[in-house]
């Protein structure tokens, strides 16, 4: 059977790892963060949880519940799912009421752990084993320091549930015909490839940048070249982080020349992702970055022609992110709640994501029909688990890097910025929060 691909919205990140513009209410005094003690068994007695979540991220997350409670019939897991940006609003004086849901989803994560909202969840992580179960790279992305802005570092506040990468598609039917075999291994076999296709009349590079995905190349070069985790520093807002670096330059470098060589459609700026995903289908195009939510599309267009790898470079890295659960600092079934994250992560639960477009912790339990790009992606998902390659998306380092990003590479493409100006307005747009 055909697994599907989910489409997320924007620019499909799986989580937004921001600070929240503005701090809840305070209907009551929030809950202690750290539990006074953590356990791994599940009350015989009956037990309700409430459960926040989106339609998005949470698709997977009701059929998890139902195969959670069949194997637990005293539990209930009651899902409530509301619009993204209505959650995004709302989450938080919701997890500061009377009425907090035991469990939520956790988009915006600043505020949310600052203003004492969510648990600490270490001590879970050390009972269940979770450092065991994921890269640290996937539980980074959860952790918070103090000042409520620095990731990856300080206390675990959100269990994963399904996560994404970018990486570069290939239409095998062009490479066929220009002579070329296997997806790139470096950035030289890279842009020696997209010469070929250049010169065998064959666009090399699809780009849909009215809203700044360019800035998947730019990050894709430049963390592969500085390593997955210096990179991570600065998307976390690790003080003292810089975005001129020798990858970052390279990456900018790269993305101009390319467009000056027309590698890249020349009407990039006026075209959305999703107008160059459904381009790159019709066959415009040798490669494409993008992301796995995308996959369904991109495979119904070209069938067995649709490939994916790792985006090539010196190291192996990819843009990601996971879906994210944390417990309320009020919920009256912390143990419970906890016992359900630890679900998220059985085979059972690893199924249903892969199934709503989301790829597991553990690859080795899911499968994808033979010949569907599906099995690219599990392929590069399992290389970049082993490497301890994924980085968060650079669009979430702060709360308008995402209009930075957009703003700069249309500039770049545009042929009104150089690599420094780029760089600099970068960095000075980081600097504002992260200083």
């Amino acid at each position: 059977m055909k697994k599907s691909i989910l489409t997320l919205p924007a620019l499909g990140f799986a989580a937004v790892v921001v600070m929240s513009a503005c701090a809840p209410g305070s209907s009551s005094p929030a809950s202690s963060t750290t539990p006074d003690s953590v356990s791994t068994q599940i009350p015989t007695s009956d037990v309700a949880i409430e459960l926040a979540t989106t339609p998005e991220s949470g698709a997977a997350t009701k059929k998890i519940a139902e195969a959670f409670t069949k194997q637990h019939p005293n539990v209930t897991v009651n899902v409530t799912a509301t619009s993204f940006e209505d959650y995004n609003k709302g989450i938080n004086l919701q997890l500061d009421s009377d009425k907090a849901p035991d469990i939520a989803l956790i988009n915006v994560v600043g505020n949310t752990v600052k203003n004492n909202l969510v648990l600490d969840l270490d001590d879970y992580s050390n009972s269940y084993g979770w450092e065991k179960v994921y890269s640290s790279s996937g539980l980074s992305q959860w952790r918070v320091a103090e000042d409520g802005k620095t990731l990856g570092t300080g206390p675990l506040y959100a269990v994963p549930s399904g996560f994404s990468e970018v990486g570069l598609y290939y239409n095998k039917a062009l490479a066929a015909k220009i002579g070329i075999g296997d997806a790139p291994k470096t950035l030289a076999d890279f842009e020696e490839d997209m010469a070929k296709a250049k010169a065998a009349d064959v666009l090399p590079l699809q780009v849909g940048n009215a809203q700044g995905h360019a800035a998947f190349i730019v990050q894709s070069i430049g963390q592969s070249v500085d390593g997955a985790t210096n990179a991570a520093k600065w998307a976390f807002g690790t003080k003292g982080s810089t975005f001129d670096t020798e990858g970052n330059k390279l990456g900018v470098q790269k993305l101009q020349k390319w467009s000056k060589l027309g590698y890249i459609p020349d009407a990039a700026n006026s075209v959305d992702l999703q107008g160059a995903v459904a381009k790159f289908g019709a066959g415009e195009g040798l490669f494409f970055v993008d992301g796995n939510w995308d996959a369904s599309k991109i495979s119904d267009a070209l069938n067995a022609d649709a490939g994916f790898a790792v985006f090539p470079g010196k190291s192996t890295t990819a843009i990601g992110s996971s879906v994210g659960y944390a417990i309320s600092a009020k919920s009256k079934n912390k143990d419970t709640s906890a016992a359900f994250l630890n679900f998220m992560n059985s085979p059972e639960a690893a199924k249903l994501q892969f199934e709503q477009g989301f790829l597991p912790a553990d690859t080795t339990v899911v499968s994808a029909t033979p010949g569907t790009v599906q099995v690219d992606l599990l392929k590069a998902f399992g290389e970049l688990r082993d490497a301890d390659g994924i980085v968060p998306f650079n669009n979430n380092a702060t709360a308008t890097m995402d209009k930075a990003l957009t703003a700069e590479t249309q500039r770049l493409l545009g042929g009104q910025s150089t690599t420094d100006e780029f760089i600099k307005a970068i960095q000075d747009n980081w600097t504002k929060v992260h200083h």
